[in-house]
């Protein structure tokens, strides 16, 4: 049966289960979901509601494209400057970097990702980065552009840094034994597709770390919304964890959706039943 995109966050957030993982074909509206399921969850805020809404606040924590814009590149070709990578502050970015000083944790991420050699730089405001890479013979070579992958897996580990805090904390039962109450009213965290432009074995690896952290979450109160493209990376999800939804989205020509239970609907037996690209290993 179709449906709007809030009905379909409405029908997620009903759902009530821990971990419900959603795959979908690149346009099918992954992105447009998670954003329909926050303004759901916690609608935005206007006037001086808005001015005071910070992490504290937020029922959801979201990764999407959206997060990825929160950092772009200031080349300043015609000054042949530095390139660097800006980092355009919000309630998340403030938090991880200002107020807990994560860089090194999110230093020690990236770089399991990509290479011991390649290391960032934080300007002292945080509100930039650079990259260098070491070579073999102990050169240096400051200020490079890394590649697209090198940054999703950048923003990525800054991402992840927040997402260790709020699972430890959380996993506090007694709230008054908490270090912080900044999550306190959380209650969702959605990762849209954290996998563009990664390699299989980087995109392998982000996924099973990134099923270590839910499973490492104890909290009833904290589920976890995962939309990806990737048929890898949804395998992997759905090998690693227990207990999970799953589900495919799809966009009917009339501009609705419809959100499937592929294990009781759909017949994974064969591949081509999905019309999904080669190398897909059906999740039975």
């Amino acid at each position: 049966m179709s449906a709007t995109l809030t009905q379909i966050a409405q029908q997620l957030k009903d759902a009530g289960k821990k971990v419900q993982l959603i795959y979908a074909f690149n346009g099918s509206g992954k992105t447009r979901l998670s954003r329909e399921f926050k303004e759901l969850i916690s609608p935005k805020a206007e006037g001086a509601e808005a001015q005071a809404s910070e992490l504290a606040e937020k029922k959801v924590l979201y990764y999407s494209a959206f997060t990825e814009d929160l950092f772009y590149w200031d080349n300043d070709l015609g000054q042949d400057a530095e390139p660097k990578l800006i980092i355009q502050p919000n309630s998340f970015t403030r938090w991880v970097l200002g107020e807990q000083g994560q860089d090194r944790n999110i230093t020690a991420t990236f770089q399991r990702y990509t290479s011991e050699k390649l290391t960032p730089h934080f300007s002292a405001d945080f509100s930039s980065v650079s990259f260098s890479f070491e070579r073999g013979n102990n050169q240096q070579e400051p200020h490079i552009k890394i590649s697209k992958g090198e940054e999703s897996n950048f923003i990525w580990s800054v991402f992840n840094a927040l997402l260790e805090q709020v699972i430890a904390e959380l996993n506090i039962a007694e709230v008054a034994n908490r270090s912080t109450d900044a999550f306190d009213n959380l209650k969702y965290v959605f990762v849209d597709d954290p996998v563009s432009s990664l390699d299989e074995n980087h995109l392998i690896e982000l996924a099973v770390n990134l099923a270590g952290l839910i499973k490492f979450s104890q909290s009833t109160d904290l589920k976890f919304i995962i939309t990806t493209h990737s048929p890898l990376f949804y395998n992997v999800l759905f090998n690693e964890l227990n207990n999970k939804a799953c589900y495919m989205l799809e966009r009917l020509e009339d501009g609705s959706f419809t959100l499937t239970d592929v294990r009781a609907d759909l017949n994974l037996t064969h591949p081509a039943d999905l019309n999904l690209t080669r190398g897909w290993v059906p999740a039975l």
